[in-house]
């Protein structure tokens, strides 16, 4: 019996491949600074998870073979089946989560069943052995230890969520595995769609009947940004794994796999995902645009006036010249030899005039209260020798070129 499915193994050979990629530039390009910025996070996340794990060995109940017999058997049972040499230490943990886990700390794995499922099917035992396959088989499969691993890849648009779904549908196969019959997979199953009394008076044929609803654009666009598939389609598939038989759901809308290539992976599970991914990229498009827009009006407005400086150099030497000849200041452009009273750029974007005592101004514009933006030029004598001040009026100095500074 192939417990594998069929989707897993393509799907993790090119996650490994491209992360593989990933790790190589990362370590390569920062010429070994990367593995410290590795090893950081690797600390953090040890100490954040070892949380979690103290608050389940502190609060809740232990699965042993003297506490809650029944349970560590199915465990024990499960493992065997699917030949999980190392049985997993199990706890039962009251929360207000309506499902189980695995996960993993300094090599070790733990299994966690809540309550609520647990009372929920006090009537048919047997389904609980579908929640405790499915976590065995995310430890068997090793998708604890390569989670980290593959993370890079995990975060690529279609593919990180594809590989997570397929992971999903392995480990249900799992679940499937591990129970006596198909009622007890359905119950399961049913007890997370419908909840932990609803679940008795689900009709199933009804259930499964709404993945024909599932080919449309908004439901194939959020699947494919899920982590996990639909619940019908995950009853279905797994009834049909236990029967030995071959399905085929209905093909997803070519539009959203298209769209779906623009989103990245942000593994959220359910229903929201799409939504969620979609509304975070567009707050980051927003950030981005916040950031951009600004930025460059500035390179505008600094392009600008660099060219504009570069014009009035030609007035101010000009002015200079006119001084030296005649030791007088020009009262206007047309001394220095300019048709008309102001020298005008012809797209609008300065005018510039000459003032008192040869000052050269520079009209760029008005601010946002109306007031007029100039670059001035103000001539200094010092032992019969002219330079040259530049600065800004109703004009901020990160504008100005580095000239005139």
């Amino acid at each position: 019996m192939d417990l594998i499915y069929k989707h897993e193994k393509p799907l993790f050979k090119i996650m490994v491949i491209l992360s593989g990629i990933f790790w190589l530039l990362l370590i390569g390009g920062t010429i070994g600074i990367g593995l410290f910025y590795i090893l950081f996070f690797y600390v953090f996340f040890l100490f954040a998870h070892s949380a979690f794990i103290s608050y389940l060995k502190g609060n809740g109940v232990q699965i042993t073979a003297e506490q809650y017999p029944d349970l560590h058997k199915r465990i024990v049972d499960c493992c065997d089946k699917v030949d999980l040499k190392e049985i997993p230490e199990a706890y039962l943990l009251r929360t207000d989560f309506f499902n189980a886990l695995a996960t993993r700390f300094l090599g070790r794995h733990f299994i966690v069943l809540f309550t609520d499922v647990l009372d929920a099917l006090d009537d048919q035992p047997g389904a609980i052995n579908f929640y405790i396959g499915h976590e065995v088989g995310h430890i068997h499969r090793d998708h604890l230890f390569w989670s980290p691993v593959l993370f890079p890849a995990g975060m690529l648009p279609i593919l990180g969520a594809a590989y997570r779904r397929s992971e999903e549908y392995t480990c249900d196969r799992y679940g499937a595995a591990c129970c006596e019959n198909d009622d007890d997979v359905k119950a399961a199953i049913a007890a997370i769609a419908a909840g932990d009394t609803r679940w008795k008076t689900i009709n199933v044929d009804a259930y499964l009947k709404q993945i024909e609803t599932t080919s449309g654009f908004w439901m194939s666009f959020n699947e494919i940004l899920s982590d996990y598939p639909w619940l019908t389609k995950r009853m279905a598939t797994a009834i049909a794994f236990r029967n030995g038989e071959e399905i085929t759901h209905p093909s997803r809308h070519k539009f959203a796999w298209f769209l779906s290539i623009f989103l990245p992976r942000l593994g959220v599970g359910g229903g929201g995902g799409g939504l969620v991914s979609l509304m975070i990229v567009v707050a980051i498009i927003g950030i981005l645009a916040a950031v951009a827009i600004p930025a460059y009006q500035d390179y505008i407005i600094r392009a600008q006036t660099t060219t504009t400086y570069a014009a009035a150099v030609g007035v101010r030497n000009k002015v200079t010249e006119y001084v030296v000849e005649t030791n007088n200041w020009p009262t206007s452009m047309t001394d220095l030899g300019y048709a008309t009273e102001a020298l005008t750029d012809t797209n609008g974007n300065y005018s510039i005039g000459i003032y008192e005592n040869g000052v050269i101004g520079v009209d760029v514009g008005t601010d946002t209260e109306g007031a007029t933006k100039y670059i001035v030029l103000e001539p200094i004598v010092e032992n019969e020798e002219i330079t040259w001040d530049c600065y800004g009026d109703n004009l901020d100095d990160k504008y100005l070129p580095s000239a005139c500074k």
